[in-house]
């Protein structure tokens, strides 16, 4: 298993008001004692190839890799013009990930925004048209859509489309491809959606590619049941709070052990920081503890459902193998 971190307490210095760069993120990222850093499409301030080379340089000069491109494609809008706008921004975040984190790298894909407007059935027609139809683009660049398991992007209106977990699966069940495609689980995000994140995770776990950790809290004297919407879900409530990773709701032996039972040692990218760095370093220690618990130290990158589907893609089928 590898560690890779995500600065979230960064988001609005780097993406918003761009009083940070990405070239001095990689030199913070330098403390935390991690493998490898997950980008965000907003940190890149530029689609040069030439500047994307320099970022690239910058990450490997540093000693990181650069395994996950957070991308935040809004696929469920209503106006057709701004759908394929937003297929095109994906391919070229696509384009981004393959020259920065190589063949293997992933880019996370999202379902889009709940727009009121849109229907359930109509929404997930859209959404599975996007994502099947960038597929061939993936194969291309040797990468793999991740799609997350999500609640809502900072600039979006609206929650996540597929936040509850049943249109997720309803998604992910029109979507065949194993080998291009797959799921970045996030279980603080199964929480906010309002299920049990282990429960979520033993349902997707087949496809998991990829993982984000990160961990939340409620205030004293505030109980989950009292943050629920009428639809069950949670959402980011002001009641609860991001912390280190291990000291809150979400059960990690649990999430652990299934992922050991799958066979599951591949990335996983610490989401924190929005207390300061320090937090960052405390997650950080604790998934190092943990790859060493329940991964038995390994630093491999190895997926087994995931890489029981490529070599299922590479090897000929007995109909068109060749024949003595």
């Amino acid at each position: 298993m590898r560690i890779a971190a995500f600065p979230k307490g960064e988001l609005e210095a780097m993406v918003v008001r761009r009083s940070k760069t990405v070239f001095e993120w990689i030199e913070d990222a330098r403390t935390l004692g991690v493998d490898g850093l997950e980008l965000h499409t907003g940190f890149l301030w530029s689609a040069d190839d030439g500047y994307l080379a320099t970022v690239a340089d910058a990450i490997a000069g540093a000693g990181f890799e650069m395994p996950m491109m957070c991308a935040s494609p809004d696929f469920t809008n209503p106006d057709p013009g701004v759908r394929a706008r937003e297929i095109e921004a994906q391919a070229s975040f696509m384009r981004a990930t393959a020259l920065l984190g190589g063949p293997g790298a992933t880019c996370r894909v999202l379902s889009g925004q709940a727009h009121p407007e849109v229907h359930l059935e109509q929404g997930l027609d859209w959404a599975a048209e996007a994502i099947t139809g960038l597929v061939p683009l993936a194969a291309q660049l040797r990468i793999t859509l991740a799609i997350e398991n999500h609640y809502k992007a900072s600039t979006w209106a609206y929650p996540e489309f597929a936040q509850r977990p049943e249109v997720f699966h309803a998604l992910l069940d029109r979507i065949d491809e194993r080998v291009h495609f797959g799921v970045q689980y996030d279980p603080s995000n199964a929480l906010v959606a309002g299920a049990d994140p282990v429960g979520f995770l033993r349902t997707v776990i087949d496809r998991v590619v990829t993982m984000q950790a990160s961990d939340r809290f409620v205030e004293p004297g505030v109980d989950l049941d009292d943050l629920r919407s009428a639809d069950g879900t949670i959402g980011y409530s002001p009641a609860l709070k991001h912390g280190v990773i291990g000291r809150g709701l979400n059960d990690y032996p649990g999430i652990f052990t299934v992922l050991n039972e799958a066979g599951y040692d591949g990335w996983i990218s610490i989401e924190d920081g929005v207390n300061g760095i320090e937090e960052l370093r405390a997650s950080a220690a604790f998934l190092r503890d943990a790859r060493d618990r329940w991964f038995g130290g390994s630093t491999a990158v190895s997926v087994r459902n995931h890489d029981a589907a490529r070599r299922a893609a590479a090897t000929p089928s007995a109909e068109g193998a060749p024949t003595a």
